[in-house]
C-alpha cells in the first residue's frame, strides 16, 4: 500500500469510523504518537485510549484537505467537524457544532506508521464549547 493510501485509510477507518481494532493494521508495533495529551502512554495503547476518549466527547469527522508525501513522510492538512456529545476538558456536553483545522505529520516504515505528530486548533474547540469566540484573552 502506498504511503498516502495508508494515511488516508488510517484517518478514514480508525479516526472517522472509530474502528480502533484496526489500528494495528496501520501502525507499527513500535509506534509513537507524539501528539497525545499528558498522562497518556505514547504508544499504541495511548492512541487507542485517546481515540476512545475523543469518541465519547465528540461525534467527529476528519476531512483531509491536502496531502503531501515525500519518501517515508506524509503530511496532511485537515479540517475537523465536531459535535460535542460528552465531557471534554471539564465541559459537559453542549451539543454545539464546531469546525477546526490542523495538521498531522506521519513517518512510515515497512508499510506502517511508526510516528505521528499533530497540531490541531484546540483553542477553537474550547472557545466554541465555552461560548466565547473572541480569540485571545488579554489581561484587563
Amino acid at each position: 500500500m502506498e504511503n498516502k493510501e495508508l494515511v488516508l485509510g488510517f484517518i478514514a477507518n480508525v479516526w472517522n469510523r472509530q474502528e480502533i481494532e484496526h489500528l494495528v493494521d496501520y501502525v507499527s508495533d513500535r509506534f509513537i504518537d507524539h501528539s497525545l495529551p499528558l498522562g497518556f502512554p505514547e504508544g499504541l495503547a495511548g492512541t487507542q485510549m485517546w481515540i476512545a476518549a475523543t469518541g465519547k466527547s465528540f461525534r467527529h469527522r476528519t476531512i483531509v484537505e491536502d496531502i503531501l508525501a515525500e519518501g517515508n513522510q506524509v503530511c496532511i492538512r485537515i479540517k475537523m467537524e465536531l459535535h460535542h456529545i460528552g465531557e471534554w476538558r471539564g465541559y459537559a456536553a453542549t451539543g454545539v457544532d464546531i469546525t477546526t483545522s490542523g495538521y498531522r505529520f506521519f513517518e512510515l516504515a515497512n508499510g506502517r506508521i511508526v510516528q505521528q505528530w499533530a497540531l490541531i486548533d484546540g483553542n477553537r474547540i474550547e472557545q466554541a464549547i465555552a461560548g466565547n469566540s473572541h480569540g485571545c484573552r488579554l489581561p484587563a
